[in-house]
């Protein structure tokens, strides 16, 4: 069976391009990071999403990137924005270099593992203005895994496959509901409390989509109503 090495954050959007990479027909090599977030609600929705979607290989790396800090997601001395970001600015919850040094290990791993493609869930329409998650940047990235590896070099070529990265939140959210992915047990929100918190970036635009595509009863407001009681 063709191998894809898959970036698993624990997500809705990594959970969904698993689902993908699975129905289309890949064995799955699940990669995750401990890059110095401020929780691990992410990994331990990754760790049961593994589960779930019958992942046998599934790696959990260390690189720490709040040594340097320069984000609201790795420095707990700059605040998560409760406002929804504008439009033309990169807000803070960006980590710098984080989907750069993501994709170079995932190569390695493929390479190392004879995986075919490494699948990303970046995306371009409904996401928080991040630079390292345009067509663009996949197509430059491409380029240099092809100049970069041996495997390329003899003529079998990495693929980096973002199936999501044109896609509306909507247009994920149906996606995901067809594969059957269990949207409950994956973790969205920049917080790390016991429920999400409903007004970070990421909350925001998950739970519009959610309501939009008739699953209100996944979005954090009736998630943490069914927390309290």
């Amino acid at each position: 069976m063709k191998k894809a090495v898959v970036l698993l954050s624990g997500g809705l959007d990594s959970a969904t391009v698993a689902a993908i990479a699975k129905e289309s027909g890949y064995e799955i090599i699940a990669l995750s990071f401990r890059y110095g977030q401020r929780h691990h609600k992410e990994l331990h929705a990754a760790t049961n999403l593994v589960k779930v979607l019958n992942i046998a290989d599934h790696h959990i790396i260390d690189v720490n990137l709040s040594q340097w800090g320069g984000s609201s997601l790795t420095d707990k001395n700059i605040d998560i924005p409760q406002l929804e970001s504008k439009k033309d600015e990169i807000p803070s919850t960006y980590v710098p270099g984080r989907n750069t040094v993501f994709i170079a290990i995932a190569l390695s791993l493929a390479e190392a593992k004879g995986a075919e493609a490494v699948f990303l869930g970046i995306n371009a329409v409904d996401y928080s203005g991040y630079p390292d998650c345009r067509p663009e940047y996949l197509a430059q990235y491409q380029k240099l895994a092809n100049l970069a590896s041996k495997t390329a070099i003899e003529g079998k070529q990495i693929e980096l496959i973002a199936p999501l990265v044109k896609d509306t939140k909507v247009d994920i959210v149906k996606r995901a509901l067809s594969l059957g992915v269990p949207i409950a047990e994956t973790w969205s929100c920049y917080q790390g409390d016991s429920q999400p918190c409903g007004v970070c970036d990421s909350c925001r635009i998950r739970d519009r989509a959610l309501i939009a595509a008739g699953r209100a009863d996944l979005a954090s407001e009736a998630v943490n109503s069914e927390k309290s009681t």
